[in-house]
């Protein structure tokens, strides 16, 4: 269950990253990324009406406040890198280094948590991280701007952390980490758009592709923050950092992006890391 609730949040993951990348390019990031998170917000928040999953809220620092408003400022910050990263035409720069993101909950997973790993799962492990890396598409050939790769460790650092605060919160209660999360980010954009006092250019007909994509955002988050209730944090962070391939291949099918040699390698890899640790959990 773990595993599968984790390639499903990596595959909404890397659709609403496609689709925010591209509204970017049209848009200010701020904007594109402050709408969307409010859509998220009232999913959320929708989502726990429906549920009845309220829980009241402590300063613990192993509860979902703290590690939730902690998720939603990295997060933030991770998602402004990137949109401004894809913007810039560089997804094959910044999407591979972004996914790299993993290796800091992963980081917390085994060394403090104490996660045990067996080799075969540890080698699947390695695998789908490399897969990732490379089916996203690294361009080396022509060079690495500074700009795109600087974005992209940004991004990298941000979602870094707020899958780890997300990870820790998620132990009280996955749904109330995220809606902290979204709450968080969305005081952050009423100030922005409060002070810029204008709707940033978006037309009516951008909306429903926005809020599709707070509902991707947001859901794949959520999907994440139980697997890894379900499941070893390290496993459900690995296979939730596999977004990277789903945003190429969307690039690929509606940019006509080429496909190079490394990225077939990286399915391949990605696909049979998965395959590998599916297989023994």
């Amino acid at each position: 269950m773990a595993t599968l609730l984790a390639l499903l949040s990596s595959l909404l993951w890397g659709s609403a990253d496609y689709h925010a990348g591209n509204l970017s390019k049209r848009l200010p990031t701020m904007v594109v990324l402050g709408i969307n998170q409010a859509f998220g917000l009232a999913f959320g928040i929708l989502l726990l009406l429906i549920s009845g999953g309220w829980i009241a809220p402590s300063l613990d620092s192993s509860g979902y406040l703290v590690n939730g408003a902690l998720a939603g400022l990295c997060g933030y910050a991770g998602l402004l890198c990137l949109y401004a990263g894809l913007s810039s035409g560089r997804m094959g720069v910044v999407s591979p280094i972004s996914s790299l993101s993993v290796l800091i909950p992963l980081f917390f997973a085994l060394i403090i948590k104490g996660d045990q790993l067996s080799t075969p799962v540890t080698m699947g492990v390695i695998a789908a991280i490399i897969g990732g890396f490379l089916a996203s598409g690294p361009e080396i050939t022509q060079g690495l701007p500074i700009k795109p790769v600087l974005l992209a460790l940004g991004a990298a650092l941000g979602f870094g952390s707020a899958l780890t605060f997300m990870a820790i919160g998620s132990q009280q209660s996955s749904l109330m980490t995220m809606i902290t999360m979204r709450s968080t980010t969305f005081i952050v954009s009423a100030a922005y758009f409060i002070k810029m006092r204008s709707g940033g250019g978006v037309r009516k007909s951008d909306i429903p592709l926005l809020a599709a994509i707070g509902i991707a955002d947001f859901s794949a988050n959520l999907l994440l923050g139980v697997a890894t209730t379900k499941g070893l944090v390290s496993i459900a962070m690995v296979l939730g950092s596999l977004y990277p391939i789903a945003t190429a291949v969307l690039a690929y099918i509606f940019l006509h992006e080429r496909l190079h040699k490394a990225q077939y390698i990286g399915v391949v890899l990605a696909v049979g890391g998965v395959a590998l640790i599916s297989a023994l959990q």
